[in-house]
């Protein structure tokens, strides 16, 4: 007789346990179907992007353009202040035309990385 008890509450445990997992699956999909409704109701605003803003320690500056001069008859690449030697080239003024030797011995300004290497590689050797 005892184990017809023990049956019984198992049964019983067994049974709650199942109603308290429907209910939760149940009221579960309920909350997933409003958010989707309530999702695709909305306007569609496009992202903004977002700034940040990145705070370094140092005395970092915008580069303001390369300038080439010449100096002991090869040209020479200085920064935008016109004073810090940003490289050295082997490249002679000689072989270079005319009309590009006297911007050069002028102080011919490129603004761009690109420009600079651009000239570089058309008058190397």
């Amino acid at each position: 007789m005892k184990q017809k008890y023990y049956i019984g509450f198992f049964m019983a445990v067994f049974l709650v346990a199942s109603l308290l997992g429907i209910g939760y699956q149940m009221s579960y999909q309920y909350v997933v179907d409003r958010q989707t409704a309530r999702a695709e109701s909305m306007p569609v605003v496009p992202e903004q992007p977002k700034e940040e803003l990145v705070t370094t320690k140092g005395t970092a500056q915008k580069n303001e353009g390369y300038y080439l001069c010449a100096l002991q008859g090869y040209v020479v690449v200085y920064l935008g202040d016109h004073e810090t030697i940003y490289e050295m080239t082997e490249i002679p003024l000689s072989t270079l035309p005319d009309n590009v030797r006297a911007e050069i011995e002028a102080g011919k300004f490129i603004e761009t990385a690109k420009e600079l290497y651009g000239f570089l590689e058309n008058y190397s050797s």
